[in-house]
Parts: structure tokens; sequence; C-alpha cells
């Protein structure tokens, strides 16, 4: 999924080391300031922030922004899929509520098991739990699910998960339901209400994983509203909406046709979850560090602003309710491979010794919160170590760089353009600066978080560099690499995935090849190898792991960073330790 870039977080920040700033335990246990490598964790025994929650009361979520798309058809970007999956609507198969390695594991969700594959893993079969119900009473069926994955296909509908158009052994040219036009029996059958079978162009050893997305959640046709839909998406989850002023808040209440006895994963704890989306970064932490009040009973939906870190490192009981967890996203400088002079591969090259990380990581908090990647794929997809492909030293080699520059043909350097958010703006004038030290110019457009898409998956409007990044999926290489470097994915308008428009044949093959592997073991190896070979094409530059600081009430029980969601609180199973 596309990764928000994290709010910048001030260069003294890295002084948090020796305070205990630190991340929940990826086993789950519990660590202390002397653990660790003296990072610390700020939850509890289990890895969870307040125990277990009590049924009843009201969770209130701060937020300074809108939900990009609710529609699970559209809904491809973090944190936002956090709250669709785990609140609105049930999938067929969904990851475990644990943090850690636990929360990596799936479940059955509306499914009755993890899928059965046949045909060398090309057909995959579904069938659906008994009693099955939308917000409004009406059963759940088979072809509902199967509605929703052909919604993917809608050119009026763009921006979501693409993994049905890659995967299905769909007609090329099949451009979605909304027009009257249904998926045959080549791609999808549904032989009754509570049974599906997938058909794919090619085996998938993992589709098990991908129908936890989005777009494996059913959508009744009969309530097809197009792209209005996110306003108020039919609810197969715990909570429906009862209220949706978009841009200023959001009310949930229980779904009373959702069934617990169905649903072993989300635990539907608070009676109400109120979304306020009015707020300014420093007024979130302001709240949640006094704590008063209903504040108590809050967490915020948004990383901890730079100049309230030290006020809560500072305060042993606010940084005791601190989630700070690696994101498993990788950022990355993007270079329009299709756009002089990023056309020419030893620019890129000469870009991957120019960039100074350090400074990119002082920008965003200094290594409190982000190591500095040295790769595409994150750790997560490496084996839990980090690869450095070129070993070149994190503030860059700025004299290797130039030679690389003069060898392309631009010993004076040359000029370009770069497009970032308006909150990524830190981030970019530390690129600036080090590009500027190799005679490369860069002008910084700084745009609305949410219309950057449009301007850098736009062909006539993307400039030569923007920065990005990638979170996968699920943990597989599967989801990362073919989604941002597979050249056939590439179009002219609403490019989501391959932003670099990075086009190699013989990687296009590669991918398609290490996908038809069954053994995921001899998977990953020849991702790695994959990743390195792409390392040399240089697309794009690997910039940051990042972790994701959230600061949460002192009401507040069940809180943890899940593995799955980008480091987001885990929506499933969060709730208030009392209620009066």
């Amino acid at each position: 999924m596309t990764r928000r870039t994290h709010a910048a977080l001030a260069a003294a920040i890295a002084a948090a080391l020796t305070l205990g700033l630190g991340a929940c335990s990826s086993t789950g246990g519990s660590t202390s300031d002397d653990t660790n490598g003296g990072k610390g964790v700020t939850t509890e025994g289990n890895g969870i922030i307040g125990g277990t929650p009590v049924k009843g009361g009201t969770l209130t979520i701060l937020s300074n922004q809108d939900f990009d798309q609710l529609d699970p058809t559209r809904n491809w970007t973090m944190p936002v899929m956090d709250v669709g999956v785990r609140m609105l609507y049930r999938t067929l198969t969904t990851f475990k509520a644990a943090p850690g390695a636990e929360g990596l594991k799936i479940e059955p969700d509306l499914a009755t098991d993890l899928g059965t594959p046949s045909d060398g893993a090309k057909t995959w079969t579904f069938h659906l739990k008994d009693g099955l119900k939308y917000e409004d009473g009406t059963p759940i069926v088979a072809d509902d699910i199967k509605y929703n994955v052909e919604r993917s296909f809608s050119p009026e509908l763009p921006g979501g998960p693409d993994y049905a158009r890659r995967y299905l052994n769909a007609p090329e040219k099949y451009a979605g339901p909304l027009k009257g036009e249904r998926l045959g029996k080549e791609a999808i059958e549904v032989p009754d209400d509570k049974t599906i079978v997938f058909h794919l162009k090619r085996p998938v050893a993992e589709f098990g994983y991908t129908v936890t997305l989005p777009t494996f959640a059913p959508v009744p046709k009969a309530k097809e509203t197009g792209a209005n839909y996110s306003n108020h998406p039919v609810s197969s989850g715990p909570y429906k909406i009862d209220t949706y002023d978009r841009g200023k808040r959001l009310v949930l209440v229980r779904n009373t046709f959702w069934d617990q006895a169905s649903d072993p994963v989300r635990k539907a704890y608070p009676d109400k979850i109120v979304v306020d989306q009015t707020l300014k970064g420093t007024g979130i932490a302001d709240r949640l560090i006094a704590d008063q009040g209903d504040d108590k009973n809050a967490i915020s939906y948004v990383d901890l602003l730079p100049a309230k870190l030290s006020d809560v490192l500072t305060n042993p009981e606010v940084k005791a309710r601190l989630i700070s967890e690696n994101a498993g996203c990788t950022s990355k400088l993007d270079m329009n491979n299709t756009k002089a002079p990023f056309d020419n591969a030893k620019v890129r090259l000469a870009m991957q010794y120019a960039v100074d990380k350090e400074a990119v990581q002082s920008s965003l908090g200094g290594p409190a919160l982000n190591d500095i990647a040295t790769t595409y794929l994150p750790p997560v997809l490496t084996n839990g170590a980090p690869v450095d492909h070129f070993l070149i030293k994190p503030a860059g080699d700025p004299d290797k760089a130039k030679t690389l520059l003069a060898e392309a043909g631009f010993p004076n350097g040359f000029s370009t353009e770069l497009a970032t958010s308006t909150g990524g703006k830190q981030e970019a004038e530390a690129i600036q600066a080090a590009l500027k030290k190799v005679g490369v110019t860069v002008q910084i457009n700084t745009v609305d978080p949410t219309a950057l898409s449009g301007v850098v998956g736009d062909k006539g409007k993307q400039p030569g560099l923007s920065v990005g990044g990638w979170c996968p999926d699920y943990p597989s290489a599967g989801t990362f690499l073919p989604m941002i470097f597979d050249g056939r994915s590439i179009v002219d308008k609403n490019n989501y995935g391959n932003l670099d428009r990075y086009n190699d044949p013989a990687v296009n093959a590669e991918l398609d090849r290490i996908a038809g592997i069954t053994d995921l073991a001899a998977a990953n190896t020849a991702w790695l190898a994959l990743d390195a070979k792409i390392m040399d094409a240089s697309p794009a530059v690997p910039l940051l792991w990042q972790k994701k600081p959230l600061l949460v009430g002192s009401n507040i029980a069940g809180a943890y960073a899940h593995p799955v969601w980008a480091g987001q609180i885990d929506y499933a199973v969060i709730g208030l330790k009392s209620v009066k």
C-alpha cells in the first residue's frame, strides 16, 4: 500500500535514545529501558498498553485529516486501511489481532478457512461462514465479494489495490461492473451463495494472504453509489457509520447484525467511536499530554509532532503512553525514469551516492525514529536483517557522485524539480542540500497531501523527483517489488504504484517467474536477488525505514502497533480500561 509521509521531527530527537524511546517488542514480550539496545519500550509485559479493555464507552480518535477513501475497492493507503478492515468491513481472511510476529499470521474472516488451492495454486476456493449479515440485516453472499473484486477494475474507482487485475484470469479490457458487465466463470465462479472460486493467470501460493485486502470485502450491488460509496460503505464489520461530515467528524456505532461468534479477531469493545478530523497536530499532542476529561479515552490518528516529543519523553507517565513501532515501509526518492536526465542509468546511480541519508534521517527525528534504508525491501521482508547493497556511507559520497555525473555527460550537474507533500518539506530540503553539493539544483514544489498523488501519478505533471514510499500489504516481497517496479502497470494518469516509470522487460519476466514459485523459501531467496538487480538499475533511492510515534490517553487499553498496518494502532481490539 502507499505510504503517507510521516510528519517531520526535529534533529534533536536523536538524543531521545538515551531517554528510552522505543517500539513494541517484535515478539510481544516485555522489555525495559535497559534492554533492546537501550531503546526501551512503552508497552506492558505482554506488549499491549493498558491490558484488556472492558466493553462499552466512547473511544475518540483525534485527527487533522479526512480519510481519503473508505470505499473498500479504493482503500490502499495506511492508516485508512486499518480503519476500514478492522471496523467497517470484513474480508475473506484477515490478520490476527496481536503485536509482533504473531500479528503476521492470518485467520479465516468471512471464509471458513484460509482457502483451498488447486490446479497448482492457480485456482482458489473459499466457503463463507453461516449467518453473515450487513448492517441492514440482509445476508452477505459470495456474489457480493465477486462484485467488489469486479469494481477494482473500474476506471471510475481508481487508486485501490490492483491484485485482482494482476492475478485474475480476466479479459484484458474488462472495465468493471458499473455499466452492467460482470466477469465470467473463467475469472470468478460463484456456484452458490456461500462459495467463491478464483481462477488466476498463474500460480499464487500466497493468495490466502491476498484476500486479506479490502478488495475482497463484500459490497452489495443494490447499494452501489459509484464514487460516492466512500461516504457510507455498507458495513459487514462490527461498526457502521452513524454520521460522516467529511473532513470534520465521523461517528461509528455498533452494527447490531455483526456476530462476534463468527469473528474471533475483532472484539468491538467501545459502544461508539468518534473521529474528530478538525484538529491541528500540536493540538492533538497537547490534549493527549494534558490527559484531561474525555481525552483520557482518546488516541492519536497522526504522528507525534517534533515540538511535543521532548514533553513526552521527559514525563514518565506520558512516555508510558507512547507507541513507536517500525512501520515496515521504505521511503524513497523517486526518479521519473522517462524524464531526462533520469532516463540515464548512470545519473540515477549518481543519485545513490549524492543523497545524504544522515541529513534526511535528522530531518525526520534522527536514529531514534528512523533507520537508514540501504535497499528497497525493508528488513521485515529480508529475514529481519537489513541488506546494505552499495555499502555507501550514510552521509553519501559526493566525489563518487560527481564522477558518475561526469561519465553520464553532466560534469556541471543539472536542474530539476522535486514534488513532496507540505509535511515533507524538511526532508525535501535535506535532499536539496545534498544534491547541491554535486551540482544538481533542485526546486522544491510542496503539494497538499490529498493532491500529491494527482501530480506524481500524472505523466504530464510529474517532475523529475518526488518523495514517497511503499509498505507491504502483507509479509511478502510479492506485495512490494511488483507493485512499484512492474513496468506493465504504468499508466499515464492515476499511476499509483510504479512512480519511477521504470520498465525493464527482464525484470517484468522475473517478477512473473518468482510469483509462480510455490516454495515460499525459494521465492524469498529469488526476491532478494531481484531486489539487488533493481538496485543496480537505481530507478529510485531508498531513504529511510521509519517508525510511527502515536500517543494514547491514560484510560486506553488494548493499544499496540500492528506489524501489518504500518505501525498503526490495531483498531480491532482497542478500547477503554474502565467505563463510568
